[in-house]
């Protein structure tokens, strides 16, 4: 009898690859770090970038033919896990792999005219354009069949009135990618349109950039603004026929392929954020001493520390699943939605679980947590709450069972 084994081991060009860019996050990028805060945000980014270019480190998920790294979902995960160890988002921006940015790259790669990739997909790719996505409202957060921004159609262009709520990166965007009621009569997921708008635009009026917990230490220098989260007045906003991606009632769909993306490139981030943390936990048990003995020797401890590795094992598992899924083009909306959760979760429990081994210490801005611990948080809510992912999942859970009489095709039954 023959015997297949599950193989685990990296393929020996996604080793390199991750070598290569782990070097460039520890010896160019880190260093960099400490001048945050010290000179223009952007000033260090484009210096970042250049040597980025350099050694061939440019959008990894971007095909070659564009000006990226071409990789597949599974070397780009591998490549999202070493940025995420950038906490100032240096990474990220060294590698021109920000959000809001990169899953609208991958939308207009997969979805966008040709016109619609060189004027606005190949700039991004070069970074000249900042682009964010107007899908959120007021009244439309997790439920976006809720929007109520109208679009009608007059000649050959499109007349768009609304509101939109959240929209990151807006105040420092050159385009815009907003979504819109094109057909109330429409079934309900194909009511809506996807119009790429550019910026500045009196249509599109900014009327301010939202205050949210802990971000008021993140850079925005001398006016340079990196991101922020804009409140937007849509008023008689004319955009021509051209400038609809994916196609007319296809924006809802637009939307969730735009993030899927980014609830994965979330966790790809929290890996990096997690096992910071865990490991200035651990460091700390083993120096600090109470009563005589290391916080390390405490049985308690050590079931806390127990208990992040063990979630942190998982959601690498997770994350490399969804990868190859992803790389094998197979449906992967439940898995997305349990990981999406689960990570977003993880990571805020194994930063509170840091702090609370650093005692009164770790309530300080001695340390990053309380820092890390706001942005943590804002993933339960962002590109779907927790509720509504939960609720997905549950609900594939029953129409598994009704199917086919279990529930294993919804828990991970394709594994084995």
């Amino acid at each position: 009898m023959v015997y297949h084994m599950v193989d685990f081991e990296l393929p020996n060009d996604v080793k390199e690859l991750r070598a290569n860019v782990a070097a460039f996050i520890d010896n160019v990028v880190l260093p960099a770090e400490p001048e945050v805060n010290t000179r223009p945000y952007m000033d260090i980014v484009r210096e970042l970038q250049a040597r980025a270019r350099a050694e061939g480190l440019w959008c990894p998920f971007v095909p070659k033919e564009y000006g990226g790294m071409g990789l597949g979902h599974l070397g780009n995960a591998i490549v999202q896990i070493e940025v995420g160890r950038s906490f100032s988002m240096l990474g990220a921006w060294a590698l021109n792999c920000m959000g809001p940015q990169d899953a609208t790259m991958l939308t207009l790669i997969e979805h966008g005219t040709e016109e619609q990739k060189q004027k606005f997909l190949v700039p991004l790719v070069e970074g000249n354009l900042r682009i964010c996505f107007s899908m959120t409202e007021r009244a439309a957060g997790a439920d976006a069949t809720g929007m109520q921004t109208a679009a009608v159609k007059v000649g050959d262009r499109w007349i768009l009135n609304g509101e939109k709520w959240f929209s990151s990166g807006a105040s420092a965007s050159d385009v815009a990618l907003v979504m819109a009621k094109t057909n109330p009569n429409a079934p309900r997921h194909e009511q809506f349109t996807t119009f790429l708008v550019e910026l500045p635009n009196p249509g599109y009026q900014i009327l301010r950039d939202i205050p949210v917990w802990g971000e008021e230490f993140d850079p925005n220098f001398e006016g340079e603004q990196t991101m922020g989260h804009a409140e937007v007045r849509i008023e008689d906003l004319e955009v021509p026929e051209a400038n609809i991606v994916g196609g007319l009632g296809m924006g809802f769909q637009m939307g969730q392929h735009r993030l899927g993306y980014g609830r994965l490139r979330h966790g790809m981030w929290s890996i990096a954020k997690a096992q910071a943390a865990l490991d200035m936990a651990t460091a700390w048990a083993i120096e600090r001493e109470t009563f005589g003995k290391p916080l390390a020797d405490r049985q308690g401890i050590n079931w806390m520390l127990s208990d992040c590795a063990e979630k942190l094992y998982i959601t690498r598992l997770m994350v490399l699943h969804i990868a190859w899924k992803m790389e094998q083009g197979k449906d992967l909306r439940i898995e997305n939605s349990m990981a999406k959760t689960y990570i977003a979760n993880m990571l805020c429990e194994i930063i509170d679980t840091a702090i609370q081994i650093h005692g009164a210490l770790g309530m300080t801005y001695d340390k990053p947590f309380a820092h890390w611990y706001t942005h943590a948080r804002a993933n339960r809510i962002v590109d779907g709450p927790d509720e509504v992912h939960r609720w997905t999942v549950g609900r594939s859970v029953i129409k598994a069972y009704q199917r086919d009489g279990t529930t294993a095709s919804a828990a991970g039954g394709d594994l084995f």
